[in-house]
């Protein structure tokens, strides 16, 4: 294991899992209890799908507001670009 890296128990549905990263223990924690609301938010809109695919639509919804924020942010960069050429 890499010096910087650590090992982190984190419980995300349920389940234990140990995260190796080379965030801080609280900031992998923070990472682990977003992904576990995200999916408790799902299970409670759809109770009957198993929980792979509770993790497939959290993983989901993630990369969409991932890709939403990149959008912006490339908008914003042209934005300015454009007024720093004036």
């Amino acid at each position: 294991m890499n010096p910087e890296e650590q090992k982190v128990s984190v419980l995300i549905f349920g389940e234990l899992h140990v995260i190796r990263g080379k965030g801080s223990e609280e900031y992998i924690k923070k990472l682990a209890h977003d992904v576990d609301k995200r999916m408790e938010e799902i299970a409670l809109k759809f109770p009957r799908i198993p929980a792979h695919q509770v993790a497939i639509l959290a993983a989901l919804n993630f990369a969409d507001e991932l890709a939403k924020i990149k959008e912006e942010q490339m908008t914003l960069l042209n934005m300015l670009g454009e007024s720093g050429g004036e």
